[in-house]
């Protein structure tokens, strides 16, 4: 029997509608600037010669509906609404076809970001880590399967904060398709189920402030909603 130092951490996981079993998350990968609006809205072009990524750390996944403490060392912290992949199968350079088989599900998620920090370290040719990957800053929906999803398209996506419209697109506005991130980044790891990838935002991100209430919604999808404490 193995015996730890101290207690691990629990598996972070997920719901899926209509399982009674949990989908454990093994990474997370985010795609960045794959809109265009938001992509110029952060004084940036989209690189069209291949999607780039950051990632969060499992511990940073949190479920819908939660209360969470607005974060130490910022005073910018902003909302990201994204359509979440989630990975079915394992693949290792996959071509698009197989990406696209390869997926389970899809869901709503919060990117969660310390903005400020990220463009101190944007400035400085630094990585993100400190924007990016924060307690708390991955907020997940539960999942739907693909095959009850269908397939993507024109779905509206959005985000109100305290009832206020604030994000406004369609899936179909992404630079980089689903099948193409996941067949990219195949390329550089090998996926497998588990594994979790935040598509890009739209234009429209923003601040937000204790007592604030964030919800948003992709049709189709069940809705993420978060309250900063």
């Amino acid at each position: 029997m193995v015996q730890y130092l101290f207690p691990p951490e629990p598996v972070k996981a997920v719901p899926v509608i209509g399982e009674a079993a949990l989908y454990p998350v093994r990474r997370i990968f985010c795609v960045g600037r794959n809109y265009v609006d938001h992509a110029r809205e952060m004084g940036l072009e989209v690189d069209r010669e291949a999607p780039f990524y950051f990632t969060k750390s499992p511990y940073s996944a949190e479920l819908t509906g939660g209360v969470f403490p607005y974060p130490p060392g910022t005073t910018n912290f902003h909302y990201e609404m994204e359509l979440v992949v989630a990975m079915g199968a394992d693949v290792f350079r996959a071509t698009r076809d197989q990406a696209a088989a390869a997926v389970y599900g899809y869901g709503c998620g919060l990117d969660m970001t310390r903005r400020d920090l990220q463009l101190a370290e944007r400035s400085k040719q630094r990585p993100w880590d400190t924007g990016k990957d924060v307690e708390h800053s991955a907020i997940l929906a539960p999942l739907t399967k693909a095959a009850d999803f269908g397939a993507i398209a024109d779905q509206a996506i959005t985000l109100d904060q305290n009832g206020t419209r604030k994000q406004q697109a369609r899936l179909s506005d992404m630079v980089w398709k689903v099948d193409e991130i996941i067949a990219h980044l195949s390329g550089l790891y090998h996926l497998g189920r588990g594994d979790l990838i935040f598509t890009g935002t739209p234009a429209g991100v923003g601040p937000v402030v204790a007592g604030d209430v964030i919800c948003g919604q992709i049709q189709g999808l069940a809705p993420v909603t978060l309250t900063i404490a």
